[in-house]
């Protein structure tokens, strides 16, 4: 496989949040990228696709009584690790990863995280095809209520923050969910503060001002445009995923 052009499909729960920096990224790096919007368009077939990502959005993971389609995007990501297609969930992507894996997501007891912030790699990242090269402590954008409070069994824990240890965990050797966002511009995160006015608020002053959304863009682009680039290479079968036996995982 190596040397081919993969296919990723890129699922896009919420107008609000569009693949932006990660969708550069990933096709700077020889990706394909097809997007589908699940609330307007059936999900496809996971054949003929050689990598997942699915982005964020404001409702929550279990939220199908409003947003029905959820359960096929749950579907889909727990069939995509099942199967050993690499998986890239990032903040309502992450967490329908862990939902749909077994894991378990609420509404955050200790509030909202909002803006940029850092979180720490652990230990068994040190090892990962994708975190390994990251730094020890990453740049990241958060905008996010609900929070991942217990992972699928047998997840192992990439990164944590103080106020939530379940920032980024890797599923199955193939599937990676982020509980921060990696995708954002500040002209993206700009629209989510005045659209979720009581949310913005809870950021630190000054931390949703523009200048200051520009620097942390800038960090987050030198932290995670590798990280994007090597997961290309994952889904191309350039790199090895993580060494672990394939489990079977629960459809939710």
């Amino acid at each position: 496989m190596s040397g081919m052009t993969p296919r990723l499909l890129v699922v896009q729960p919420d107008d609000t949040d569009p693949p932006a920096s990660l969708g550069t990224w990933l096709t700077d790096a020889g990706a394909r990228l097809d997007v589908v919007r699940p609330a307007a368009e059936p999900l496809p077939e996971l054949a003929g696709y050689q990598g997942v990502v699915c982005l964020g959005g404001e409702m929550g993971a279990m939220d199908d009584l409003k947003h029905p389609w959820l359960r096929d995007v749950r579907q889909l990501l727990a069939s995509a690790v099942g199967n050993r297609v690499p998986t890239l969930g990032v903040c309502l992507g992450g967490q329908l990863l862990a939902a749909a894996t077994g894991g378990r997501v609420v509404v955050g007891d200790a509030g909202p995280e909002v803006g940029p912030a850092m979180v720490a790699k652990r230990d068994v990242a040190w090892i990962d095809p994708l975190f390994g090269e990251q730094p020890m402590v990453l740049d990241v954008m958060h905008f996010h209520v609900d929070t991942i409070d217990r992972l699928p069994p047998g997840a192992e824990l990439m990164a944590s923050s103080h106020k939530y240890p379940n920032q980024a965990f890797r599923i199955n050797g193939c599937g990676y969910g982020l509980q921060f966002h990696i995708e954002t511009t500040t002209e993206i995160v700009l629209d989510w503060a005045r659209t979720a006015p009581e949310v913005a608020v809870l950021a630190r002053p000054g931390e949703l001002d523009k200048d200051r959304l520009d620097t942390a863009h800038e960090d987050i682009a030198e932290t995670w445009r590798p990280f994007a680039a090597r997961f290309v290479r994952l889904a191309a079968g350039e790199l090895a995923m993580a060494d672990q036996a394939r489990t079977t995982l629960p459809l939710v």
